[in-house]
């Protein structure tokens, strides 16, 4: 049997995937389990023992008018490609209209996806259940997997290999906590000085400051200008997989919305939340030893991509809180 998964991003929604991978592959042992990924988000999937092939998009080059001749060629080489594999079955876990075409353009006997998708993409499948956008996108995606007729009763996280000793660890202290004070989404990002204030509160020995991309580096530098000295930076000094290990070995994890915050969930580390426009029932911190400090007002889940005029939910928050949520 060959079958294809169709999540191509974002960060925390490939970690969410993961545990629908893992029903997969103990459903269907012998399967070959495909996976379509946008280019970067591949790394953190390389060499996974549990997947047969990785089909590396470039998603966010195919939006731009100037690579529309080379979008065109990868899309027919791509469409090529799925042709040759002949695909049992495919699964949209994305349900937006690309992940609706990409499910199509699969040739699979079965595609499978959520009957309340987003733009049109429902028309695409063969076969739709109802997902509940009102659980977690764990539970979410592990309905596809039951439907599928493959055991959901655990929930595991299999990672693709990644080392766990690398250099960087060994600069770090013994004890630690960890902050990731960026997002994906500017509304989902809490003040990087307030994050400051909360590290210089706290009685734990140091503060690691986290980012995967060069771009959080700025952020983290204000991070570690406000917190008394008692951060450190490792911003753009990791790739995805190395964040693994770091987290792994923290004392507790202290994070807006994002992607990393799903690692420090999956390796058991107890994570501090901070929530404003997003919701966490369907993207918080998954599992019941962690905390999501948020603001209960009636706007709010807003799930707007920019702060709004008055943005209460975030600037509402203080480091007190904090603070206060971590030693309560």
């Amino acid at each position: 049997m060959k079958i294809l998964i169709i999540k191509p991003s974002a960060f925390g929604d490939i970690v969410h995937t993961l545990p629908f991978l893992n029903a997969l592959k103990r459903g269907y042992p012998d399967a070959k389990i495909d996976w379509v990924v946008a280019e970067g988000l591949h790394k953190f999937l390389e060499g996974h023992a549990m997947i047969n092939r990785l089909w590396i998009i470039k998603k966010d080059r195919w939006k731009r008018l100037n690579y529309l001749k080379k979008s065109f060629k990868e899309i027919k080489e791509l469409i090529f490609g799925f042709k040759k594999e002949r695909y049992d079955v495919a699964v949209d876990l994305s349900g937006i209209l690309r992940s609706g075409l990409i499910t199509f353009a699969s040739g699979a006997a079965i595609k499978l996806g959520f009957k309340e998708s987003d733009e049109g993409s429902p028309f695409f499948y063969s076969h739709k259940i109802k997902g509940d956008m009102g659980i977690h996108a764990i539970d979410r995606y592990l309905k596809l997997a039951k439907a599928l007729r493959c055991p959901t009763d655990i929930v595991a996280y299999p990672f693709a290999p990644f080392d766990e000793n690398p250099e960087i660890l060994k600069e770090l202290p013994q004890e630690y906590a960890v902050i990731s004070p960026s997002a994906g989404k500017p509304a989902n990002q809490w003040h990087a000085s307030r994050f400051g204030e909360v590290a210089s509160m706290l009685s734990i020995p140091s503060v690691v400051i986290s980012g995967s991309s060069p771009l959080d580096i700025s952020t983290a530098k204000e991070v570690v200008a406000n917190s008394n000295n008692m951060a450190i930076s490792i911003a753009g000094k990791t790739d995805l997989k190395e964040l693994i290990p770091i987290i792994r070995k923290a004392k507790y994890f202290i994070t807006n919305d994002t992607g990393p915050m799903h690692i420090a969930a999956a390796v058991n580390v107890p994570v501090f939340a901070i929530f404003g426009p997003a919701n966490p029932k369907r993207t918080g911190p998954y599992g019941k030893i962690h905390t999501v400090i948020q603001k209960k007002l009636a706007c709010s889940p807003c799930y707007c991509w920019k702060p709004c005029s008055h943005w209460s939910c975030m600037n509402g928050i203080t480091a007190k809180d904090v603070f206060n949520a971590i030693h309560f």
